[in-house]
């Protein structure tokens, strides 16, 4: 069952207008989280809400926002107010304009989201939309209101839906001069760049975003399973970094390793490799009395695991 839409409204091109709904294209509920613990009494820590002068817990219906002039003075503003804003994109993605993609600079990327039609009515409507950005082979520009704030969309078709990516603002993007002013002009040399070029064609492969792993995350939960089992926590040797004296040896010994490694490696098995899509929970040790999740599974709906502290 997909999540929870973030939003939904409606999507215009002209006067080609149909109900859709906004999904999140990531999330990052597989990954480990920890809650903060008192650490005499091992109970969790509680955030409360308080007057800054008086120390006074302050109960949420007599909080409101407010814009800090100085330190002492500060404008309030009443969510009715800000309901007043009335823009248009809250309700509707008008789709100002068509780009190349080739354009638009990552730096400007944030999150991706999923649009697809909401309801059984305007499939038809949507259907033209998405399938002109894919004939012109463009991305589509428009503005959404995520969050209390208008952004910035950049809509693309994926199969039988759109993707749709927020942008950043021009004033919420550094410019590059005042970290990049300071580098130093080298020239590389023609043998030190060929032997470069050797190196990326040695590791030179295709995307593939199943085989990465990550190997923070598996070090967390591998803590995790070795303190519930009572065993010993080991450290881990500190990797080094070292200041590289000859540039031209380093390149030269680069290129024998890269091709000795790949003479060492195994051909590619057949074996399926595990899902990433699955969550790196699952290598988490069971809970004792519990049925393994697998099994708990083929029997019952997945639900949310309930977290329990080491």
């Amino acid at each position: 069952m997909a999540p929870r839409a973030n939003w939904k409204g409606f999507l215009r091109l002209s006067l080609v207008t149909c109900p859709v709904a906004l999904y999140p294209a990531t999330s990052e509920s597989e990954k480990i989280s920890f809650n903060q613990l008192n650490r005499q009494t091992g109970h969790r820590i509680k955030y409360l809400k308080v007057d800054a002068d008086t120390g006074e817990e302050v109960p949420s219906e007599d909080i409101v926002k407010g814009y800090m002039l100085d330190n002492e003075t500060f404008i309030e503003v009443s969510k009715e107010e800000l309901g007043e804003i009335a823009l248009e994109s809250t309700r509707t993605i008008e789709i100002d304009e068509f780009v190349q993609k080739s354009e638009i600079d990552p730096r400007y990327l944030i999150r991706p989201y999923y649009l697809r039609p909401d309801g059984k009515v305007g499939h038809d409507a949507f259907a033209v939309i998405r399938e002109t950005i894919r004939e012109m082979d463009k991305v589509a520009i428009g503005r959404v209101v995520l969050t209390n704030r208008e952004h910035i969309i950049a809509l693309e078709p994926m199969e039988k839906g759109l993707v749709g990516t927020l942008l950043r603002y021009p004033y919420e993007v550094r410019s590059e001069a005042e970290y990049f002013d300071e580098i130093q002009d080298v020239k590389v040399t023609k043998d030190m760049l060929d032997l470069a070029k050797h190196i990326v064609n040695q590791k030179s492969g295709n995307f593939e975003p199943k085989k990465f792993e990550d190997h923070y995350e598996t070090a967390l939960i591998e803590l995790i399973n070795q303190k519930r089992s009572g065993r010993p926590i080991i450290p881990r040797e500190r990797p080094r970094g070292e200041n590289v004296v000859d540039l031209m040896e380093a390149l030269r010994q680069s290129v024998g390793g890269a091709a000795a490694a790949e003479a060492k490696a195994p051909k590619k098995s057949a074996k399926k490799p595990r899902k990433v899509a699955a969550g790196q929970r699952e290598m988490l040790m069971p809970i004792a009395g519990k049925k393994p999740a697998k099994e708990t599974a083929a029997k019952k709906p997945a639900g949310r695991h309930q977290r329990k502290s080491a």
